[in-house]
């Protein structure tokens, strides 16, 4: 076959018009069973945009119920140390010396610090322990007696929380800092 047969110049005759007859005569006929079909295919579509439309509203829903849930969980825990707070709050100095009172808030801490530690919360109290700046913020230095001191954790300031492995507070602490 000539180059030229192949791609004809501009303005010369194709063969397309004879396809596109072709395909006007046969459209007669079989318009009906295509349109069908096409109507078919629109209405599948349709329900399968419906159905998953339904299930993400479905999803959303469940999701903040179970976050709902969870938090319910957490908050009956904590409702035992909460009334034993109020027993505190309304104990009459006079009759109650201080350290029982100190007990008694000690106990309620342990009890709270319980529930929430059921619930995937650590707490992070790093004395001694290698300075780690994705769980500690530095907020001093002092200076370390050896150089096996350095960069240990001092003191701390105000512990940090964890909750399933993310970090809510860091620790806020004292670094050794070893000066040679």
């Amino acid at each position: 076959m000539a180059e030229d047969d192949q791609f004809p110049a501009d303005g010369a005759d194709r063969t397309d018009g004879a396809v596109l007859d072709d395909a006007s005569a046969l459209g007669g006929a079989e318009s009906g069973d295509v349109q069908q079909a096409l109507d078919e295919q629109r209405e599948k579509y349709l329900r399968l945009a419906a159905e998953y439309d339904n299930f993400r509203k479905r999803t959303t829903r469940e999701r903040q119920e179970a976050h709902l849930r969870g938090q319910g969980d957490m908050l009956k825990g904590m409702i035992d140390a909460l009334d034993d707070l109020g027993r505190f709050a309304h104990v009459d100095p006079a009759s109650t010396d201080a350290k029982t009172v100190v007990e008694g808030v000690e106990m309620v801490e342990k009890k709270l610090l319980k529930t929430l530690a059921g619930h995937g919360m650590e707490i992070v109290n790093p004395v001694d322990h290698p300075f780690d700046p994705a769980l500690h913020e530095a907020v001093m230095t002092e200076p370390a007696a050896t150089k096996e001191e350095d960069h240990l954790v001092a003191r701390v300031f105000q512990v940090g929380y964890l909750f399933n492995g993310q970090l809510l507070r860091p620790a806020r602490v004292v670094v050794k800092q070893w000066n040679g």
